[in-house]
């Protein structure tokens, strides 16, 4: 039977993606983290399944190549991605094994097809496998489906802890290969300085008033030109000001390094889930070129955990790579998933509390 690897499988994304696939009965799971008694403890969830808990470590290439050895699919929910890069995808494709990053981003997928990664030809490494990058820029396809776009706005946040790994990763979220602060797409390019920061605004899905940041990031830009989109506006939302001024804070600061701002991050994250508990959701709004009656034009997601629910769209992704539906080669996940066979599944999963597709 097919084995799937899960590293990371004992934090807040692994589990879930233990979980899942072990409801859906895709054969026996393999379990590593650093501390073997709780993989072990992952593996009980995960009943119906053989699961076996590994001991390894991202440091350790040994214990990784020993970890990869022998599954059909890896998937890596281990962080922090700037450490992880593809450094974990070029040991599982050499080992025979398709891969899958609940995050990561192009810059772990530019150095991975452009280092001549052993085994991409004839498999599969998916990265962004989570809820953003990830679905944010899978599920608006479903609004272009039936023609192009005039204009596509996207709304992505809410309220979720940031432990220290992750405020690393959203400090380092800069630069071109990530996005841009403040600019939007219009007519097949980048605008630099075309949108402000929407105050205090109300905005469908979203509790009481937020606050939504332009930021058109990498995913949003391949989305738009791949799509013809011919203007795209891509906001992160908050729920207070605290994250994006802890943010400015930290990136002003030219002579610290990132670690000493990884503090105030985390407090920032704290205050928001003060301001109204935790939850995530994901609202596009869509113009079409051609107005014709019946076509979508907002699609809303909601969850109470964007972490979690990335486990779940990892899962799909790994259950995709055992049926044969993804292409060798490196890819985004939002660019080789089906839309609609996604928004199926997160439809039944009881991390989605609402879907509206209208």
């Amino acid at each position: 039977m097919t084995l799937i690897g899960v590293l990371g499988g004992s934090g807040t994304v692994g589990r879930v993606v233990v979980e899942r696939l072990a409801g859906w009965g895709t054969g026996p799971l393999r379990i590593g983290g650093r501390d073997r008694d709780r993989a072990a403890r992952a593996c009980e969830a995960a009943p119906g399944v053989p699961a076996e808990p590994f001991r390894v470590d991202l440091d350790d290439a040994a214990a990784l190549r020993e970890f990869c050895a022998g599954c059909d699919v890896v998937v890596n929910c281990a962080g922090p991605s700037y450490r992880v890069l593809d450094r974990v995808a070029r040991v599982a494709l050499a080992g025979g094994a398709h891969y899958v990053d609940a995050a990561g981003d192009l810059v772990a997928i530019d150095a991975l097809a452009g280092g001549g990664a052993a085994g991409l030809d004839h498999r599969a490494a998916v990265f962004s496998a989570g809820l953003m990058p990830g679905l944010s820029g899978l599920l608006p396809r479903l609004l272009a489906a039936d023609g192009p776009l005039a204009r596509l706005d996207v709304y992505v946040g809410g309220a979720a802890a940031i432990g220290p790994l992750s405020a690393v990763d959203a400090l380092l979220t800069r630069g071109p290969r990530f996005g841009t602060a403040l600019a939007a797409w219009r007519d097949g390019g980048i605008v630099p300085a075309a949108l402000k920061p929407l105050r205090s605004v109300s905005l469908p899905g979203f509790r009481d008033r937020v606050h939504a940041w332009p930021f058109l990031s990498a995913e949003m830009s391949r989305l738009a030109a791949e799509l013809g989109v011919a203007e795209l506006r891509n906001y992160t939302v908050y729920v207070t000001e605290a994250i994006p001024e802890a943010l400015a804070r930290a990136w002003a600061d030219d002579g610290a390094a990132l670690d000493a701002h990884v503090p105030a991050v985390v407090a920032a994250a704290g205050a928001d889930l003060a301001a109204t508990g935790p939850y995530y959701a994901m609202l596009f709004q869509a113009v079409p070129r051609d107005p014709a009656p019946g076509r979508p034009r907002r699609l809303l997601l909601r969850t109470p955990d964007s972490y979690a629910l990335s486990g779940v769209v990892a899962a799909l992704t790994a259950r995709e790579l055992r049926a044969g539906t993804i292409p060798p080669g490196a890819h985004a996940a939002s660019e080789v998933l089906s839309a609609s066979r996604t928004l199926a599944a997160l439809r039944d999963d009881p991390l989605v509390t609402g879907v509206e597709l209208s």
